[in-house]
């Protein structure tokens, strides 16, 4: 059993490690939905026998980060975790533009999640597991509320290993409930989908949110999955009639469902599946 001073300094270095995971979140938000429509530009072009002109090499890691504004490329040390932006002080060092601070806020809080993993689960490979978990469902709530879009290079990843988690024993969580976690969340919403588009001939939510679901179910078990899908539409339907009151709704009154189901998930998370479980009487 590890002491408290040691567990506390792994969290430290964890939740170091975790801010600069956080700093790549925010490229992958960024550029994985632009990548992927790069792809279905080239496939649509392909079928229709078109030539599409050549064009800059794009992915996660090149080209280098430029400012939106001016186009002036980020040094390393203008691209330090929290520490950049705050000598930088929210500003372009070219143009003098300003930084969005959701770049530092997606840093702490991708290094606060690292921390709690590790404080709960020590430098194990379950407080890993756990820190590979939050990565993923921060990114994919990032993406979805920017596009709406859930990326299935993302959710799958997400929904295997939280299988693979459940076999090797990382998480409190049986094989059996883990599988039949990911079958129920996947169905459910699926079957809603349905339900709501023969009702009323439209599209209620995406693919990705039942994927997305799936991957909860495999994580939490089978059990978390109603206290999850409460939450998480509890809060969405807040959220929406706030937007909806303040005039901030998107172009056709919608709001992705995917940040809320993360929300409910990192609730699961923190304050455990059993406690959630109580929460709503099971």
């Amino acid at each position: 059993m590890l002491s408290s001073g040691v567990l506390w300094m792994d969290a430290g270095l964890v939740g170091l490690i975790g801010l600069l995971i956080g700093s790549f979140l925010n490229v992958v938000a960024y550029r994985l939905p632009k990548m992927m429509e790069r792809q279905w530009a080239a496939e649509c072009a392909e079928l229709s026998g078109k030539e599409l002109p050549p064009a800059e090499r794009f992915n996660l890691s090149v080209p280098r980060s430029r400012c939106p504004h001016c186009g002036h490329a980020i040094a390393w040390h203008e691209n330090i975790p929290v520490v950049s932006y705050l000598l930088l002080r929210g500003k372009c060092s070219d143009c003098k533009k300003p930084i969005g601070v959701r770049y530092p806020l997606v840093e702490l809080a991708t290094g606060a999640l690292f921390f709690f993993c590790t404080l709960q689960w020590g430098n194990s490979s379950a407080g890993w597991a756990w820190c590979a978990f939050s990565a993923l469902l921060l990114v994919l709530a990032l993406i979805d509320w920017d596009t709406t879009l859930l990326p299935d290079d993302l959710t799958l990843p997400l929904l295997w290993l939280g299988l693979i988690a459940a076999a090797m024993q990382w998480i409190p969580v049986t094989l059996n409930s883990s599988l039949w976690g990911a079958v129920a969340g996947y169905m459910s919403l699926w079957s809603v989908y349905w339900a709501f588009k023969l009702a009323t001939g439209k599209d209620g939510m995406g693919f990705g949110d039942f994927k997305l679901f799936a991957a909860l179910g495999a994580w939490f078990g089978w059990q978390t999955l109603i206290p999850i899908i409460l939450i998480a539409s509890v809060i969405g339907a807040v959220v929406g009639i706030a937007m909806k009151l303040n005039s901030s709704l998107r172009e056709g009154g919608y709001v992705p469902f995917g940040p809320f189901l993360a929300g409910a998930g990192f609730s699961a998370l923190i304050l455990g599946p059993q406690t959630l479980q109580r929460f709503v009487g099971l």
